[in-house]
């Protein structure tokens, strides 16, 4: 199954605020140039667009994706179950090590929003990743099979 990177965030703090933007660089084992979390295995967080728009209309209708504090927004793929998979955005690679859990902030944005994303991964994924490279709003995205036990940036994905 393939999809779309819809969107790009950056977090410059802890806290602070999300900066869209349309290109970015992802850096092997540390994660996106400018972004708050660096290194370590939530380096990069994932939502689905589809799994925020069903749970957000069934809460309190459309709200923008910007306010799960997500670095990038994926179409056409389902994420849940998808630990230990890689997901391939353009030509680099990140490894997903888990679902990203929603926190009592997303009761501020709407009351039962934090509940509704526990269901099915909806809150998204956390991911390292694997290679140094540029994405961009637009580029192609597939979950791939789990990285090979010892995989370095710039190794070839198994097919």
């Amino acid at each position: 199954m393939q999809g779309r990177l819809e969107r790009i965030w950056i977090k410059r703090a802890k806290g602070g605020p999300m900066d869209e933007v349309a290109r970015a660089t992802l850096v092997a084992h540390r994660g996106l140039r400018g972004n708050a979390n660096q290194g370590g295995k939530r380096q990069v967080t994932v939502l689905s667009l589809e799994a925020w728009t069903a749970i957000t209309a069934g809460v309190a209708g459309p709200i923008d994706p910007i306010e799960r504090r997500a670095n990038l927004l994926v179409s056409g793929l389902d994420l849940r179950g998808c630990r230990g998979q890689v997901l391939r955005i353009g030509t680099c690679r990140l490894l997903v090590h888990g679902e990203t859990k929603p926190c009592e902030r997303m009761d501020v944005v709407a009351p039962g929003l934090q509940q509704g994303l526990r269901e099915l991964w909806a809150g998204g994924v956390f991911a390292e990743a694997l290679d140094d490279g540029d994405i961009a709003s637009g580029d192609a995205v597939a979950l791939e099979a789990p990285a090979p036990p010892g995989a370095r940036p710039g190794d070839a994905s198994p097919r």
